[in-house]
């Protein structure tokens, strides 16, 4: 008899919020609209990758042979050589902005390299460090690649004068791809926004409309409430998964190499955990715009700021790492990027979803405590 009032009035109250859900049009255009345009802003418009940098290339020997070692700058998609005759211009142009490094070629180059010391003077614009680094690497490599070409063709050795060629592997993301890197983290992004933000109006706007008062005088009870109030998310949040998951593979080609199954449920359970947070900010503030604020602050900006989405945490200081292992959002990325890039790593899996259980647990045990009968 208890079980089955309980289940009454657990399904009607999931009608009733679902009915409010569907009539306040701002939450759908959030929790359906919004991941969309997330999706196609951070997957095209967002990328860590350097496409046609700008490189002033100084050739003081405009020999054929000069040419040729040179060549695979032009060959390259991440480059866009420019080729010069005199260092004044090319520093010139990289004060103005206008080219983002400097190769230089000095007129002795082609007999050095016969030699085994052969040089080339590389000159970066250090104002963006990334930037920088990654013209390195590409410059670096589209010389290497052409020399070791001229080298096979020829009878002289010009690699260098240890003769040491190294040959370059990238695990997990073989396509040395940033999207590969930043779309699995977007489903973190998109679950902490439906989960903390959406929902950390709901009990807010009972408590100012004044129906919340109301329901404490009915047989409901704080855990059907609250139980309630999270059924209709986690479906929005099912349809943003399966949006994310689709866009990943079709419009992106990210490698999705984990178990679809364990991807999914952990995304379900810290979509729990981000619901369950938002409900207890809703329930501690008891106003719209403060809950809406305060939300903002603890989830969804951490969530992009300190997970990992952006940045490599072991890069930064350890009061920093330790303050992101606080968040839920920075163990649900290291799981979801795990299972999308690497696979079926159980330790991983299982330590990650353990955590995500325990924050799950606690934070409904709080709400349904902040839900109790009682008028303040």
């Amino acid at each position: 008899m208890t079980s089955s009032g309980f289940a009454r009035r657990l399904i009607a109250l999931t009608r009733k919020e679902t009915r409010q859900m569907l009539r306040d049009r701002s939450n759908l255009i959030i929790g359906l609209m919004l991941p969309a345009v997330l999706i196609l802003l951070f997957g095209y418009g967002l990328s860590f990758d350097v496409r046609d940098a700008r490189v002033a290339v100084v050739l003081e020997d405009s020999s054929p042979a000069t040419l040729n070692a040179v060549a695979g700058l032009a060959g390259s998609d991440y480059l866009s050589p420019i080729w010069l005759h005199s260092m004044p211009e090319a520093e010139a142009m990289i004060r103005a902005g206008s080219a983002d490094a400097i190769l230089r070629v000095p007129s002795e180059f082609m007999r050095d390299l016969v030699h085994g010391s052969g040089q080339l003077q590389l000159i970066l614009n250090g104002v963006d460090s990334n930037t920088a680094q990654a013209i390195e690497g590409y410059a670096t490599g589209a010389v290497t690649n052409v020399l070791d070409h001229l080298s096979d063709r020829s009878d002289t050795r010009i690699t260098g004068p240890e003769g040491i060629a190294m040959v370059q592997r990238i695990w997990f993301n073989e396509a040395n791809n940033s999207t590969w890197f930043l779309v699995p983290g977007l489903i973190v992004l998109i679950m902490t926004l439906i989960g903390a933000f959406l929902t950390s109006l709901l009990i807010a706007r009972e408590w100012e409309r004044g129906t919340l008062e109301s329901l404490f005088v009915t047989p409901v009870r704080p855990l059907e409430l609250v139980l309630s109030k999270l059924a209709p998310y986690m479906v929005v949040g099912a349809i943003d998964l399966i949006m994310c998951l689709l866009a990943a593979k079709l419009l992106f080609g990210v490698p999705i190499r984990g178990s679809l199954g364990i991807i999914a449920f952990s995304s379900m359970l810290y979509l729990l955990v981000s619901l369950a947070l938002g409900l207890w900010i809703s329930g501690v503030t008891k106003n719209q715009f403060t809950a809406s604020q305060i939300a903002l602050l603890v989830s969804f900006l951490p969530a992009t700021m300190l997970s990992g989405f952006v940045f490599d945490l072991r890069n930064v200081p350890l009061v920093v790492q330790g303050v992101s292992q606080i968040l839920p959002a920075t163990h649900f990325m290291t799981l979801i990027k795990t299972l999308f890039m690497v696979g079926d790593y159980w330790p991983e899996i299982v330590r990650e979803v353990l955590i995500l259980s325990l924050y799950a647990v606690v934070l409904i045990w709080a709400v349904r405590r902040k839900l109790v009968k009682r008028l303040d």
